[in-house]
């Protein structure tokens, strides 16, 4: 019976020590969530994909994956920018200037660097106001904008990689 005694009271304990608290930035804590995993994906898809099927596009009207890949790291860093309200670079330089697998995921891995800082951001700093591509909006929004951008062009890479005969990252393993 004491040891029992004990056993709850050393529980009891542990549990008061181990205070559960509400997130101080519950709002960006979701969105970051929500963009690591449209980042890895996309990350997960660079590599996988090799260097002879970054010129891949499905017609000559689209941009090729390479491009996709580039595009993806120009607009986090545009985007991101936004969204720390800073000056936010040109968002096509990436797609037009770098062509190898090894320069568009180096892009690609420094942008998402980059977005980090956009994503650590208390959920008062993201209600300040930003440019959004010419127009007025949260800092939040820039957020939400950059995490839904990244899935929309991760559905592009799943089509393609498809095409290309390969599982998207998502998909494997289930």
């Amino acid at each position: 019976m004491i040891i029992r005694v004990l056993s709850l009271v050393c529980l009891a304990s542990t549990l008061g020590a181990q205070t559960v608290t509400r997130p101080a930035s519950p709002v960006v804590d979701d969105l970051r969530a929500m963009w690591l995993r449209s980042a890895d994906l996309l990350a997960k898809s660079a590599a996988a994909v090799p260097e002879s099927s970054y010129a891949y596009r499905p017609v000559q009207t689209v941009r090729t994956f390479g491009q996709i890949i580039g595009h993806v790291a120009g607009s986090q860093y545009a985007i991101c920018a936004m969204a720390l309200g800073e000056k936010a670079p040109a968002e096509d330089e990436i797609e037009k200037t770098h062509t190898t697998k090894g320069a568009l995921i180096e892009a690609l891995t420094q942008s998402t660097a980059y977005c980090q800082k956009a994503y650590a951001q208390s959920d008062a700093a993201v209600g300040g106001t930003t440019d959004v591509f010419g127009s007025p909006g949260s800092r939040r929004s820039a957020l939400v904008l950059n995490a839904t951008h990244d899935f929309e062009h991760y559905g592009n890479v799943v089509t393609y990689m498809r095409a290309l005969g390969m599982v998207p990252p998502s998909s494997q393993g289930q």
